[in-house]
């Protein structure tokens, strides 16, 4: 998967997830900072920061936020939103998740936010996130995660690996960026794998309201019916994940966000 096309998915829509609900106002946002616990005197990495929500988030405990992004158009969301809540130690920098442009242990805490899904290589993410961090750092994760015994319990691992499946291809159709979503197990034996202390994980299910998810990236009406489609077809163990539903007279579904905290020694 080409990191040109993240750079333009997103770029096209940056304003859409400017004012993304489930972006700005997510309960993983404040869920994080409340986790985290974050010190006065921190300097903070926020890695593909998109509209620059959780940099936001952070702003107002720390020293200083660096919020960096591949996308030159989501780095002027961020700014914008910076200026309109008048952060003033908020800075972006281009960089990409995978080959950080920062010196080894420069931050006291990296932060990644409904964004690695779009990554292709998760696990150097991890290592870079790992070297960036000072000695006693914090990596705090929230990211949208493939079906599970955890997330839809009561289906063999057969079933599991077909939803997880399905799941990516759903995604992968709204938006061909999307690289995967991993199963909750996959994100912690990367990290435990890398060094880091596990601290705290939770899940915490989000409503999707399936027309705002398909403006965010602006997909035409053939697509809409395509994942109208695949959302009615859904296996029963995707549909124990997505729990698809109307609400209100609208159509709706529900993802599931892993939120994880760990340390490094």
């Amino acid at each position: 998967m080409s990191k040109t096309l993240v750079q333009h998915q997103f770029g096209a829509n940056a304003a859409n997830y400017s004012t993304s609900a489930v972006h700005a106002k997510g309960a993983s946002l404040g869920r994080l900072v409340e986790l985290v616990k974050p010190g006065k005197d921190w300097t903070v990495l926020d890695i593909a920061t998109g509209a620059g929500h959780t940099a936001a988030a952070f702003a107002p405990y720390v020293a200083k936020v660096v919020a960096s992004d591949l996308t030159p158009q989501m780095l002027e969301e961020a700014r914008k939103l910076a200026e309109a809540k008048g952060f003033a130690n908020v800075e972006t920098a281009t960089a990409d998740a995978e080959q950080l442009p920062f010196d080894d242990h420069s931050f006291d805490l990296v932060t990644c936010r409904i964004a690695p899904h779009h990554f292709p290589d998760v696990a150097a993410f991890v290592a870079e996130s790992w070297r960036v961090l000072k000695r006693g750092g914090t990596f705090a994760l929230v990211d949208n995660v493939a079906p599970d015994r955890d997330t839809a319990p009561g289906f063999s691992d057969g079933e599991y690996a077909e939803a997880a499946a399905a799941y990516n291809a759903f995604e992968k159709l709204l938006d061909p960026s999307h690289a995967s979503a991993l199963a909750t197990a996959e994100w912690l034996d990367l990290m435990v794998a890398r060094g880091f202390d596990v601290r705290h994980t939770e899940h915490a299910p989000k409503a999707m309201d399936f027309a705002a998810w398909c403006n965010n990236m602006a997909v035409g009406d053939e697509t809409v019916a395509r994942l109208r489609l695949m959302l009615a077809g859904a296996s029963a163990a995707l549909q124990a994940y997505l729990q698809s539903r109307m609400e209100d007279g609208k159509p709706t579904f529900t993802l599931v966000e892993l939120i994880a905290v760990a340390r490094k020694p």
